[in-house]
């Protein structure tokens, strides 16, 4: 049995693309995934399967959301290794008197090199921060995710990938409950 965690863009937002947890993980149980736990209505769900292939399991749940919920939800599924190495190569994490508020991980669908940091053009986002590590973008915003023009559309057009933002505290607790699985 393979514990993935779905990373899902854009539900409960504003109004938009509503889906209860309970409805989710009763969704997902139905298709046979085991063990479904969500963590925050920010979609954030994982779940056991024999199934190792992350894109896989994660193509099966974007479909399922579209079948009983119509919405068409943007899915980034990731192990536990990936939320490990959020810890080990943050190069925010070792600045003095860092703000962990403004601290966001954006999840890729698809492994980026490092020198696709250019093509991100961080010049146009300026003061905003950034450093790639293979399907991770570690994200330093100079006032606050709420303020900037560097969010995941941004990303996706840049980089012409699937992404999904996570701020730091929700990182640290998903590594938290994959830990305890």
């Amino acid at each position: 049995m393979t514990t993935h965690l779905a990373l899902l863009r854009g539900i409960n937002v504003s109004g938009h693309n509503m889906i209860k947890m309970d409805a989710l993980k009763a969704a997902l149980e139905n298709i046979g995934f085991q063990n479904v736990q969500t963590y925050i209505q920010s979609g954030n769900v994982f779940v056991d399967t024999e199934e190792e292939n992350a894109a896989a399991v994660g193509f099966k749940i974007k479909q399922e959301i579209f079948k009983v919920f119509g919405h068409e939800v943007p899915t980034v599924v990731i192990g536990k290794s990936d939320l490990e190495s959020c810890f080990k190569n943050n190069p925010f994490l070792k600045e003095k008197e860092l703000d962990i508020k403004k601290i966001y991980v954006a999840f890729l669908s698809i492994p980026q090199r490092s020198e696709s940091i250019n093509d991100l053009k961080m010049s146009q986002v300026k003061p905003d921060e950034a450093s790639i590590d293979e399907s991770r973008i570690y994200i330093k915003y100079a006032v606050g995710a709420g303020k900037t023009r560097f969010d995941q559309k941004y990303i996706e057009k840049k980089l012409n990938v699937t992404a999904t933002i996570r701020n730091w505290n929700t990182v640290t607790q998903l590594l938290k409950m994959y830990e305890e699985r």
